[in-house]
């Protein structure tokens, strides 16, 4: 992976611009907004973007034969998605949003449950591409296909069994994104007919409190295991994170690996289907 670091999974706007023509890089605009925001992230890409990227939506590129949000797709619609974007298995892909690493780091998550590492996260986002003067195209990218072949990772990835019978497990931590009221239930969840509160045994590690507010990037290593042990996860120890609908969980997964821990798994189908269940245990507090 071409990363400034080995040890990161994220590049920087400079590291970026220096290489933004090279053949082998393809660059994807993955910005979502969560309902409540009212914006639309495909218009907005089509009115400015970084030059030469894809736009990747997560509510396309899914299993939309399930209910649940955004939910993972198999293997070979995948494929068929990375090859219309014009993605090889040589490719390498830098991924960016305009929106607090949603969903930049669920794409990062999604091409490395496929089995494809040379993938990484442009740090600050499009404001920190911007920030630097760097310039902005209009328009839609349209990319010639390539050939792009799938390996399904599941040690990645967490079902609703899984998660069942982790429960009571001591070999496995839930790290839960979501904000602390929603965690808490003293928040009313965003979706109608989801339950509040948490997965017992779960951790509050609110995911904006991994970004630096100013800066729009990954906070340094050492405050993100700061932030990961204080809230009694340790990041040396097997890791599911879970979320509303696993987007917020994969920054995440991705902040754990800048931490080494590369095998944390995400709970795909997080609160909006754990919460809308009757057979699902509920904490509050």
């Amino acid at each position: 992976m071409m990363t400034e670091d080995t040890q990161t999974p994220l590049v920087s706007a400079k590291w970026l611009a220096d290489r933004l023509h090279a053949p082998e890089l393809v660059v994807l605009d993955a910005t979502y907004f969560l309902p409540d925001q009212a914006r639309d992230a495909h218009e907005e890409y089509r009115q400015a973007h970084i030059p030469g990227a894809r736009f990747f939506d997560i509510d396309v590129i899914a299993d939309t034969s399930n209910p649940l949000p955004h939910m993972l797709p198999l293997g070979y619609q995948f494929a068929v998605a990375a090859e219309n974007l014009g993605i090889d298995n040589e490719s390498c892909v830098i991924v960016y949003d305009n929106n607090a690493f949603l969903a930049s780091a669920r794409v990062w998550w999604m091409f490395r449950v496929f089995g494809h590492d040379k993938v990484a996260v442009l740090d600050g986002g499009l404001a920190g591409w911007g920030a630097t003067g760097k310039p902005l195209e209009a328009g839609s990218a349209i990319p010639t296909p390539h050939e792009f072949k799938t390996v399904f990772r599941p040690e990645l990835v967490f079902t609703l069994d899984q998660m069942r019978n982790s429960l009571g497990e001591r070999d496995i931590q839930i790290a839960d994104a979501r904000s602390p009221g929603r965690f808490s239930g003293t928040e009313r969840e965003p979706r109608p007919g989801l339950r509040s509160g948490h997965i017992p045994g779960s951790r509050n590690v609110y995911f904006k409190t991994l970004i630096d507010e100013r800066t729009r990037t990954i906070k340094p290593a050492p405050e993100l295991d700061t932030q990961f042990r204080s809230a009694g996860i340790d990041p040396a120890r097997p890791i599911v994170t879970t979320c509303g609908t696993g987007v917020s969980a994969s920054v995440l997964a991705l902040a754990l690996y800048r931490l080494g821990q590369n095998d944390a798994a995400v709970y795909d189908g997080s609160w909006a289907e754990w919460g809308s269940r009757t057979d699902t245990p509920v904490e509050t507090g």
